[in-house]
């Protein structure tokens, strides 16, 4: 089928006037003018409707384009690109409401994995990461975290004292450091530095609570919970920037996640793992389960803003005080006194 049609090959802004002829058995464009003559594979193009005109685009180069003004030809052209495997000109052809629930099932499939597939592939790519890695990162920090800050000696050794009599099963060393400061709160690095403030030393009342804040973080220490959160983040930056085709700014992205460690929100999950290990932990030292429980009041009742749970990047301590007076009517545990933890407490309580 022949007809004429106009040409521009996006070097010139002057459009030639060519001899257009579809061959639907070999599935080949031709056009040609006095000077020059050129073959395109239908697979290779892609078409355009504007107006009465349609445009054929070339995908290797779509700075070239053919505008085609024959409404016979355009028909031939279209149904033999609907009905020859041509995907683009099969969902530009769908009608609008089609094109809302694809774009509809594409975004779904996009949260997806973005929410369940790249976490669960950022987590066991943890495993293939040599745990040097958990050290320099680690190191990174807290050189720097450490010059801004105020180290209390005494109730530093006195709580790794603390700590060496309890059994954390941890794979590598534990090194405590407490540091002044009104927050009641404490968190892990991956080389095992766990930094632990005044504030939350202030506010348990007994040896038990403590055991069960110490358990509590030596758990994400032991199970690499800031790795895994560490790689779910930057995969998730990787993963919205492929799919956007935007990869600027992914090195700032991972000097700003290396150095926001300390506030890392683990997930829900991470926190559970953390509490039930440190809920074994307490039941291999022999030590009242019900430090947990007591643990997660004082944390309750120092919390300044309560929000619901399904905003929060972690369970609320309420939350998780229930699963683990579920877990605790199940065990039957031996409660054991253990003097040298309960008098190394209340020096470090007396501790300035």
């Amino acid at each position: 089928m022949n007809t004429t049609a106009i040409y521009f090959d996006g070097k010139s802004s002057i459009p030639q006037e060519i001899q257009l002829t579809l061959d639907k058995t070999s599935g080949v464009l031709s056009f040609s003018t006095p000077y020059f003559k050129k073959k395109i594979n239908l697979s290779d193009v892609k078409t355009e409707k504007i107006g009465k005109f349609l445009l054929v685009l070339f995908e290797e180069d779509s700075i070239q384009q053919i505008k085609i003004e024959d409404l016979k030809f355009q028909k031939e052209l279209s149904n033999y690109l609907k009905t020859n495997n041509n995907w683009y000109d099969k969902i530009v052809s769908l009608n609008i409401g089609t094109h809302v629930v694809l774009s509809i099932v594409f975004l779904a499939f996009i949260g997806i994995i973005y929410f369940y597939g790249v976490p669960y592939i950022a987590e066991k790519t943890v495993d293939i990461i040599p745990e040097e890695y958990d050290n320099q990162l680690s190191t990174l920090f807290f050189e720097e975290f450490i010059e801004s800050e105020i180290v209390n000696k005494e109730k530093t050794k006195l709580l790794n004292d603390f700590s060496k009599e309890l059994q954390l099963n941890n794979t590598k060393p534990l090194k405590f450091t407490v540091i002044e400061s009104d927050m009641v709160n404490a968190f892990a690095l991956p080389d095992g530095n766990i930094v632990v403030f005044t504030g939350i030393i202030d506010a348990v009342e007994n040896a038990n609570e403590l055991s069960g804040l110490i358990g509590h973080e030596a758990a994400h220490v032991n199970k690499r919970h800031s790795m895994k959160m560490l790689c779910r983040n930057l995969s998730g930056y990787l993963f919205i920037s492929a799919v956007f085709n935007d990869v600027n700014g992914i090195t700032a992205i991972i000097g700003d996640n290396i150095h926001s460690l300390q506030s890392m929100s683990y997930s829900r999950t991470f926190e559970k793992e953390a509490d039930i290990e440190a809920l074994e932990i307490l039941q291999q030292n022999n030590i009242d389960p019900k430090g947990m429980l007591l643990l997660f009041d004082r944390l309750e009742s120092h919390s300044v803003i309560e929000i619901p749970e399904f905003l929060s990047s972690h369970p609320i301590t309420k939350e998780r005080s229930n699963y683990i007076k579920e877990l605790i009517t199940k065990k039957k545990i031996k409660i054991v006194s253990n003097k040298k933890t309960e008098d190394l407490f209340k020096k470090l309580k007396k501790a300035l």
